[in-house]
């Protein structure tokens, strides 16, 4: 993240932190996300308010799009045709 997004992200998080509910996905384990905030400070700050309250949900297993990838792709070769 440059400077600028890593400000805007914080003043997202802590304008609605305490106040309204907040859905963050990711499919990076929180670990990394210091890695691509990129200040530590930052992601601090931001990690701590977004995991306070946090209602984590994992989700582990085979990947829905292979199962669903054929099926859309016909679907979309028949609406081309």
């Amino acid at each position: 993240m440059t400077a600028s997004q890593r400000r805007d992200l914080m003043e997202i998080v802590d304008d609605r932190y305490g106040r309204k509910a907040t859905i963050v996905t990711s499919q990076l384990p929180v670990e990394k996300w210091y890695d691509i905030i990129g200040d530590p400070t930052f992601a601090d700050a931001i990690l701590d308010r977004l995991v306070h309250h946090a209602h984590r949900i994992a989700l582990d297993g085979p990947s829905m799009r292979k199962n669903s990838r054929p099926e859309i792709l016909a679907d979309t070769n028949e609406a081309a045709q």
